[in-house]
């Protein structure tokens, strides 16, 4: 259900039966000549639709910008510091804490904003104890991705409109690709890339870092319900303690 479409006249009732706010967090770059710059935001908003009707939450407006630093001088890409994402997280949590949701979910779509979720999180969790946070990114999808991935991967932790995230499109917004457009390309990441900060432009003119058309829609979708599942398990398990 999404909270923005409520009025404030019924929503408190609302709030206080379903008690879980879900927030997409996702970014606004450069995803190759076959995704749009909005694919994290799509996704975000596709998960957390998912997630909301298997646990009966609110699906919050979703934060479309995000940390992407490493994508910033790629064409279209528009990049927040992590402190500007830590900052408006934190005021959310607060906000909706005060309108009686026990449960925050900040469900992300960009890697790069890993960062300031966790330390938003952190903030939250030392000054509303009784707010539980999650911060959600593909929970145990490496394992379901090794699975189904048919090609090799340009990094052991990057993921970027390869096959991978093409797949994850094509399942949940497969009007929004174009495969005739997708690309190969698995640059070679140096090592010194993990411990010094890179640019992507770096090691790549085409932000694709894998073998985009071998994206396949029955990809997506077992890592997506796997990944599902795995959300639903966390949040079920832990519904007594924050309500």
């Amino acid at each position: 259900m999404k909270f923005e479409f409520e009025n404030s006249y019924e929503v408190s009732d609302k709030i206080r039966e379903k008690k879980i706010a879900v927030l997409p967090v996702g970014a606004v770059e450069a995803h190759g000549p076959h995704l749009p710059l909005s694919t994290d935001n799509i996704l975000a908003e596709e998960m957390a639709g998912k997630l909301a009707k298997r646990v009966d939450a609110f699906v919050l407006p979703t934060l479309p910008y995000g940390q992407v630093w490493s994508l910033r001088n790629f064409p279209g890409s528009i990049n927040v510091s992590n402190e500007s994402l830590i900052s408006i997280l934190y005021d959310i949590g607060h906000s909706i804490h005060n309108q009686g949701f026990s449960s925050f979910v900040m469900m992300n779509g960009h890697l790069g904003n890993s960062t300031a979720l966790k330390e938003a999180a952190r903030k939250l969790f030392d000054e509303i104890p009784d707010l539980k946070v999650y911060y959600f990114f593909y929970p145990g999808m490496k394992e379901y991705a090794e699975e189904v991935r048919e090609d090799n991967v340009a990094h052991s932790t990057y993921f970027h409109a390869c096959e991978i995230e093409t797949s994850y499109m094509l399942h949940l917004s497969p009007d929004k690709v174009d495969m005739d457009k997708a690309l190969r390309d698995i640059p070679d990441i140096s090592v010194e890339a993990d411990v010094t900060p890179t640019p992507w432009e770096v090691f790549t003119e085409s932000a694709v870092l894998g073998d985009a058309t071998l994206a396949d829609d029955s990809k997506g979708e077992y890592i997506l319900e796997k990944v599902l599942d795995n959300m639903v398990n966390i949040l079920t398990q832990n519904k007594g303690a924050a309500e």
